[in-house]
């Protein structure tokens, strides 16, 4: 059994009752778990699984893949605040998207959990901008040692991982002006 602090970054639906999701975990990295029976009403996961929330996880470590039975999740910070603006939606799952495309799974990078922590919660009390993206892609490429060439964070970072740009970021460039 695995024990961390974590940030939901993604689920979807396994089966009629049940939950694939996705973990940034302070410790792991990129964790996925079934949450199994969780759509169901009594489920002791009602309420607990939603976007960006924070919280304290136990999982059972799959002995076959990757895909880990979830056990319990404890509640930390629910971030209400990112849910009252789409901008803010959108940047923070471009965040996330800019981790998955950076880190393999299950692999721990130093400083990546504060790093994203901190982004969330200042979403939650200020509106998205422009700086923040390049704030947080800047700090993205420093933690990977790449952010001293004279190009853009983001192309060094491209550079490094040799994929296309998560396609978020254009729709939020178009959204975020200026």
């Amino acid at each position: 059994m695995e024990c961390s602090a974590a940030i939901l970054i993604g689920r979807h639906r396994l089966t009629e009752t049940s939950l694939i999701v996705h973990w940034w975990t302070t410790g792991h990295g990129l964790v996925k778990t079934v949450a199994k029976g969780a759509l169901r009403p009594k489920s002791p996961f009602a309420g607990r699984l939603d976007l960006f929330v924070s919280a304290d996880i136990r999982w059972t470590i799959s002995r076959t893949g990757d895909l880990h039975t979830l056990t319990e999740a404890q509640l930390t910070e629910m971030r209400m605040g990112l849910r009252n603006d789409y901008s803010r939606v959108l940047t923070a799952t471009y965040l996330i998207k800019l981790l998955e495309w950076t880190v393999e799974r299950e692999s721990h990078v130093e400083g990546l959990s504060d790093l994203l922590t901190k982004a969330l919660d200042y979403l939650c009390l200020h509106p998205a901008s422009r700086t923040v993206v390049e704030r947080f892609e800047l700090r993205l490429a420093e933690l990977f040692g790449v952010a001293g060439g004279l190009g853009k964070p983001i192309s060094a970072l491209q550079a490094l991982v040799h994929k296309p740009i998560p396609p978020q970021r254009r729709q939020l460039w178009s959204m975020l002006k200026g």
